[in-house]
């Protein structure tokens, strides 16, 4: 059974908007059948998280025309912060829904990397972008992937050719600092045979919304011998309320590298998923999570094994503080002749008060015998006796809960592959645990 969805739009406009982008057809072919579909198609059900009166449509601006940036050093000091050294030579800034600064290098373009906004490549590399759009997250899967197909209004899109090895980080930062923004941003990698990317996004927020929508998804194609390290900080105000679905498909000995801290501060919800249809095919998803206040928050990070000797591992510590609530779901699956695969999983979710709430749900299908796999799951509470210890050394209690926490994290933190995403996490996690 599914409900009527009320939008502050209409088809009518969903099509004039397109047309007013310049659009190709098939982009708005999409976004008409994905309007259409909306009110056919249910919301996704979260596991133990109740979602139908949270708000994922009430909005009353749909783009919002903000100023662009003509140098790095224009930027604000917040943003600037975020970037590494190595990061501003190519860079990417979305400022609430408008494309505010782009610059890639002349190596890059000569080699034919393409790092632009979504509608930018939708009109100039028509061809490239149909091919992979709303193909790994289908617009028909749930009405939160039809509302995003329906109303795009940002992202970017990177293309990486054959043989091209990146050595420099690709950035982008989402910058939300307009009050009636909404953000629908979609995120398309595409890494051709035997190629090599790293790419870094962070989600800021320095608007105080009280009815903010995020409705951003990420597909990630890693063909033949592909390499996609996927860095990723969002750090999204209270008043946003988030979807988030970030998935990844890996071809023949491809490698798929997920180190994503999600530290919103509004209800979330978020998907990582990770198909591994190749032979040979690796993924790994590091995730860290704080949560404060009342924020209701569930993770689900998945990993699938179609190919052989394909290897998937998942790692995801959480730390829930004040009233807040998480659900962390932790699933591989291995499928019916992806024998040799090997799938591996660790949860731990750490709650600092007696009203926090952490679930952790190891789960593995399997349905081939020849294979290996495990999982760790834990939830607790601070250990009194490690905060004694700190405290009996002269360390106020405050400051000694921030340090157990810096532990608790470490493990996942440490491992990060992408120093930039390493060190702009650390420091939010630092401002969020005072």
């Amino acid at each position: 059974m599914t409900t009527e969805t009320k939008l502050p739009f209409d088809q009518e406009y969903v099509s004039s908007f397109s047309k007013q982008n310049n659009e190709p057809g098939w982009l708005l072919g999409v976004r008409n059948s994905a309007f259409a579909a909306i009110d056919t198609l249910p919301l996704p059900r979260p596991d133990k998280t109740k979602i139908n009166k949270w708000n994922f449509t009430s909005f009353t601006k749909h783009t919002v025309e903000s100023g662009a940036f003509t140098s790095v050093e224009e930027l604000p000091e917040n943003v600037k912060t975020l970037i590494a050294a190595e990061g501003a030579k190519n860079l990417y800034i979305q400022r609430n829904n408008t494309p505010a600064f782009s610059v890639l290098t002349d190596e890059l373009k000569n080699q034919g990397v393409i790092f632009t906004d979504i509608f930018t490549a939708a009109r100039d590399h028509a061809d490239l972008v149909q091919k992979y759009f709303m193909n790994g997250v289908k617009a028909d899967e749930h009405r939160l992937t039809a509302l995003h197909a329906a109303l795009l209004n940002g992202g970017v899109f990177i293309y990486v050719p054959k043989n091209v090895e990146i050595k420099e980080p690709l950035q982008a930062v989402f910058l939300h600092d307009n009050a009636e923004a909404s953000l629908f941003n979609h995120v398309l990698v595409v890494a051709d045979d035997n190629s090599q990317v790293t790419y870094v996004e962070n989600y800021i927020s320095t608007a105080d919304e009280e009815n903010g929508i995020a409705n951003i998804v990420t597909e990630v194609f890693a063909n033949t011998n592909a390499r996609v390290a996927y860095g990723a900080v969002d750090n999204l105000s209270k008043g946003i309320t988030t979807y988030v679905n970030r998935r990844g498909t890996a071809a023949r000995d491809a490698k798929i590298e997920w180190a994503l801290g999600l530290m919103n501060d509004g209800n979330t919800i978020s998907e990582n998923v990770t198909n591994l249809v190749g032979d040979g095919s690796f993924g790994d998803a590091k995730t860290v999570v704080v949560g404060r206040g009342e924020q209701i928050q569930n993770f689900t990070t998945q990993i699938t094994h179609w190919g052989k000797n394909s290897e998937g591992y998942i790692l995801k510590h959480g730390v829930m503080k004040d009233s807040a609530s998480s659900i962390f779901n932790g699933i591989g699956k291995i499928e019916h002749g992806a024998s040799k695969s090997n799938a591996e999983q660790e949860s731990r979710v750490l709650m600092l008060s007696e009203k926090a709430r952490g679930d952790a749900n190891p789960i593995l299908l399997i349905d081939e015998d020849d294979v290996t796999a495990g999982h760790a799951a834990s939830v607790g509470r601070v250990d009194p006796v490690q905060l004694y210890y700190l405290m009996s050394r002269g360390i106020p209690k405050q400051e000694a809960e921030r340090l157990v926490i810096h532990g608790f994290l470490a493990p996942v933190v440490n491992q990060l592959p992408i120093e930039a995403v390493k060190k702009g996490l650390v420091e939010v996690i630092e401002r969020k645990v005072k």
